[in-house]
């Protein structure tokens, strides 16, 4: 172990861990799985993929709660409350009218992890913000 890695939370490092299996998850779920079933199927590949980048942006933060640039702590209170928002809202309007389709179901089940997620990154970085210090 360097020096380095001393000063490394084992919270912000388990975070980090669990964004990149989200990430991983997120990318099957959204994109080969959806990609998978539409060729097997004979449709076009694009007919079941719910397109967007959040991925990358989950990518991002996993590398940040690791590496712990100095804007990690912003970067995850900032990504926690868009994404808090965001999925709140698509649950509210998606609970009022729900469609248990396998493509929503599984939507929404990626959903809670994230929401589970970005919760614990929030309330990470506003009661313990020592766990997302820059590392030296």
């Amino acid at each position: 172990m360097t020096s380095t890695d001393h000063s490394r939370s084992p919270w912000g490092t388990f975070l980090a861990h669990f964004f990149l299996i989200l990430v991983a998850w997120t990318v099957f779920i959204k994109y080969l799985f959806p990609i998978g079933f539409a060729l097997v199927s004979g449709e076009a590949w694009t007919t079941y993929i719910f397109w967007d980048l959040w991925p990358l942006a989950h990518l991002w933060l996993a590398w940040a709660l690791l590496m712990r640039p100095r804007y990690t702590r912003l970067l995850a209170i900032g990504m926690s409350v868009v994404e808090i928002v965001i999925i709140v809202t698509l649950f509210i309007g998606f609970l009022a009218d729900p469609e248990w389709s396998i493509w929503r179901t599984n939507w929404f089940v990626n959903k809670v992890f994230v929401l589970a997620a970005f919760v614990l990154v929030l309330g990470t970085a506003l009661t313990r913000p020592g766990a997302l210090k820059p590392v030296a």
